[in-house]
Parts: structure tokens; sequence; C-alpha cells
């Protein structure tokens, strides 16, 4: 199986965890605790790829899950031409990819919908190709590139988290200039984890992930799937209230990266 498409509200996994491989990506799910008073799971991702490239989107709504629900299913309509893009000859098109997804979430027919709906969400949409990563960001999800390179100087987080931006019922897309990021990377020489999540990994009680330094920690013990089952497990005995999603995946990436001018080793 290449592709997931899942939703909160078609199955909460309260009190429940599951991490599971996609192929070559994994996701992990946990509706929080109901003995800290959860009793809905509002997150939501996609998952997609091939031999060339991944494509993956996280969700965090609140009020309902309705935003979230309505920003996959529109993300699922237009996969042909967004596959299209990820999919032509020669470097990657990210900037056509932007372009595409922006007169997606600024049409009429969308933005009729979102003011239709319950709540808003924020969402992360995170594509690799060759040996470079892009992100488009609205909201608060975060992503990390985990490199030893980028962890000897402190660089974790590709995105800054936003807390004011969402989609859905209050809309940056109804805004005179909508408010988002996006960027792109270049990854390093070896291996790269691509890791996705949702906050309630990081505002869990204790905030024991909160430093991105004990994230890597836990990622680098053992097997990507163990591995997030135990960031799973301690949320949970945390007694997290909040639904934590998950996506990562290991990239392997041959072409030297960019060094500077003066480098010696």
């Amino acid at each position: 199986m290449n592709n997931l498409s899942w939703v909160g509200s078609e199955k909460d996994f309260v009190d429940e965890r599951d991490v599971r491989w996609i192929n070559r990506i994994v996701v992990g799910r946990f509706g929080g605790n109901s003995s800290a008073g959860q009793t809905k799971n509002e997150d939501g991702c996609i998952v997609w790829q091939n031999e060339d490239w991944e494509f993956a989107a996280i969700l965090d709504a609140h009020k309902s899950a309705e935003s979230a629900e309505l920003v996959i299913q529109t993300i699922e309509q237009h996969k042909e031409k967004l596959v299209e893009i990820l999919e032509m000859k020669g470097p990657p098109e990210f900037k056509r990819l932007e372009g595409k997804l922006l007169g997606i979430f600024q049409s009429e027919q969308f933005l009729n919908k979102c003011r239709c709906v319950t709540g808003e969400t924020a969402c992360l949409i995170v594509v690799r190709k060759d040996n470079y990563v892009w992100w488009f960001s609205v909201g608060d999800c975060l992503v990390y590139v985990l490199h030893p390179e980028l962890i000897a100087l402190n660089q974790f987080q590709l995105n800054q988290r936003q807390f004011f931006e969402w989609i859905g019922q209050v809309n940056t897309f109804e805004q005179e200039v909508p408010c988002y990021t996006s960027g792109t990377r270049e990854l390093r020489k070896g291996n790269n984890l691509i890791f996705l999540t949702t906050d309630g990994l990081v505002e869990s009680p204790g905030e024991p992930f909160l430093d991105p330094t004990n994230l890597v920690v836990a990622l680098n013990e053992k097997e990507l799937d163990v591995s997030i089952s135990q960031l799973l497990m301690e949320i949970e005995r945390q007694n997290v209230r909040d639904s934590t999603t998950i996506i990562a995946w290991n990239v392997e990436v041959a072409k030297q990266g960019s060094i500077p001018s003066d480098y010696r080793e």
C-alpha cells in the first residue's frame, strides 16, 4: 500500500495507539486518553508516494473534524493534477505545486465550503523529491528534518508554528492577504529523517518532546516504527488528552549537500 487518507471522525484511536508502515513511510496515531477527558479525534492525514517522491499532509482541527475532512477531501479531488506536477521531468517543480495549492485553497468553490463547516484546522503539507524537501504550512503543526550535520548545529525544525492561522470557519484564505509559510531545503548527504507531527506530541503533560534533542534521542534508538510507537506510549503514560498524529520517513541522499567555500575537513 502506497497511500493513506484518514480523518479522526472515521476512527478516533482514543485510548488506542496505531503505528503502521505505508510502504516506506510510518504513520502513528493516538487519539488521546479518555481518562484525561478525550472523547474525539479531529486530526487527519494524507500519504502518497511513488519511487521518486513522497507527499504527506497532516491536519489538526478543533471544534469539529469538519474542516479537516473538507481539506483532505479537496486535496484528494485534485490528486491527479498534483501528482502530475510531482512527476514532471527535471528539477522538482515546487513553485508550480505551491501555485496549484493556492489556486485550490483560494477558489470560490472551496471558500464557500469553508464558510459552511464548524471549526477550523491547521494544515501542513510536506513533499520530498530528489534531494530536496518542500513544505506548505498553515497553523501550528510541526515538521523536522533530522540529520547528524544539522543536529550538531542545533538545527531541527523546518517550519515555525503559527498559532493564529487556520483553514475553515476562520480561514486565512479569506483575508485580503492570505497568511501561510512555505519553503524549500536541500537535504544533506546520508540519512535524513523527515518527521511531521501534530502538537499533541510536544504539548503532552511534562512536555517530554518539546525539546527536539529529546526527540532525536528517542528516534535514534530503534527501527522507526518502534521508535514512534514508544513516543506514543510515553505521551499516553503522561495522560495526554490531545490527539497526536505522526508521519515520518527516512531519505538516503547520495549527493553532497552545499558546504561553505572555506570548509576544511
